[in-house]
């Protein structure tokens, strides 16, 4: 799986987009806001709120990267 955080303009905020092995987008939620408990196990990432949390913060805008937790 891999994420990449993309910057909002104006009133639109930031954005996390959760891709797929083939970089099919799977997950599109704001930033500012954590994954829904039900969501977090359906990505397989149950039990990694706050590294998951951390890692957003330190994520630049644009990169896309491994989601290695």
């Amino acid at each position: 799986m891999y994420i990449i955080k993309v910057k909002g303009k104006a009133k639109i905020p930031d954005y996390i987009q959760l891709r797929d092995e083939n970089f099919v987008l799977i997950a599109y939620f704001r930033a500012d806001r954590p994954l829904k408990e039900k969501d977090m196990i359906k990505y397989g990432l149950e039990g990694k709120e706050t590294a998951l949390e951390k890692l957003i913060l330190d994520l630049p805008f644009g990169k896309l990267q491994k989601l290695e937790l």
